[in-house]
C-alpha cells in the first residue's frame, strides 16, 4: 500500500520546501497524509472543473503547482464555488499537495522544463542559491540567433496561445541569450538584463514595468502565466519514475487558463 505521505516524501526530496520563497504556503493543502492512494493527477491549478475531473476519474491525490488557497476562506458558505470545491475535495477524500516556488527553484524542476521547451542550452539559474544549482529562473542560449519577432511567434505556437505580449523597441533585433522565469516574473527583468540576456521570457508583466523595460531598451516576451502548464506532464513522469505502475498517474485534461484571446 502506498500512502499519500510516501508520495509527499518523494516530492519534497525532489523539490525541498526550504527552496520556497518566503511566505509561500507550499506543501500539504487538504487531506490526510496517512491516507492510502492509488490514483494521482498532476495539475497547474486546482479549480472546480479540475476537481470534478478528479472525482470522475476516482483520483485520490492531486499534485498541483499552484496552491489551492491563494485567498483564505472567510466562511464555509457552500454557495461560494471556491468553498464548494474544498467541500468536494474533502467529501471525496482527495489529498491535495502543492509545490510552488520550490518547484520553480528545484534542479530539474519547473524552470528547467521551461528552458528546455523554449530551446535553451547551457543553462544555469538566473537567481542562483548558494549551491549554484538551484534558484529562480534559468538563463541559457539558443542554438542559433533569431529575431525577436520570430522567437515570439515560436513561443506563441509552443504554448498554444493566439498571441504573446512583446515589449521591445525593435522586433527585428537578433537575440540568442535568453532568460526565462515561469509565472509572475516581472520584478526580475533587470536581473535578466544584468545577467547579459538578450531577451527575457516571463508572464504577468505590469503596464508601468513595461515602460521601464522599454526605457532600458530590453526585450521581454510574455506568453501567459499558463505556460507553466507544461509541468503537468513532467510531474506525471516524475511520479511514474518514483513508483512505476504501483500508482496510476496522469496529467489533467482541463485547461485552466482564465484568458480568452479574441
Amino acid at each position: 500500500m502506498i500512502k499519500a505521505q510516501d508520495l509527499i516524501t518523494k516530492i519534497e526530496q525532489f523539490a525541498p520546501k526550504q527552496l520556497a520563497e518566503a511566505g509561500d504556503p507550499t506543501g500539504l493543502q487538504i487531506g490526510d497524509p496517512n491516507q492510502v492512494i492509488k490514483r494521482v493527477m498532476t495539475v497547474l491549478d486546482v479549480r472546480p472543473e479540475v476537481v470534478q475531473e478528479a472525482i470522475n476519474h476516482q483520483v485520490d491525490f492531486i499534485w498541483a503547482h499552484h496552491e489551492v488557497m491563494f485567498f483564505p476562506a472567510k466562511n464555509l458558505d457552500l454557495t461560494n464555488p471556491q468553498n464548494k470545491m474544498y467541500a468536494d475535495l474533502l467529501q471525496h477524500h482527495i489529498v491535495v499537495y502543492a509545490s510552488h516556488t520550490n518547484l520553480d527553484s528545484a534542479k530539474g524542476g519547473m524552470n528547467d522544463w521551461l528552458a528546455q521547451a523554449i530551446g535553451l542550452q547551457k543553462t544555469q539559474p538566473l537567481e542562483p542559491n548558494a549551491d549554484g544549482e538551484t534558484g529562480l529562473g534559468r538563463i541559457g542560449e539558443l542554438p542559433k540567433t533569431v529575431s525577436v519577432k520570430d522567437y515570439a511567434a515560436r513561443l506563441r505556437d509552443l504554448f498554444h496561445v493566439k498571441a504573446v505580449r512583446v515589449i521591445a523597441k525593435d522586433l527585428n533585433r537578433p537575440i540568442k541569450k535568453i532568460a526565462v522565469l515561469g509565472g509572475d516574473g516581472g520584478k526580475w527583468w533587470a536581473v535578466a538584463q544584468a545577467a547579459g540576456a538578450d531577451a527575457y521570457v516571463t508572464a504577468d508583466i505590469y503596464y508601468h514595468i513595461g515602460h521601464d523595460i522599454l526605457a532600458a531598451d530590453f526585450v521581454v516576451i510574455d506568453p501567459d502565466h499558463h505556460m507553466e502548464a507544461i509541468a503537468n506532464a513532467q510531474m506525471a513522469v516524475k511520479v511514474h519514475d518514483w513508483f512505476g505502475d504501483a500508482l496510476l498517474v496522469s496529467p489533467t485534461n482541463t485547461n485552466t487558463d482564465p484568458y480568452t484571446y479574441i
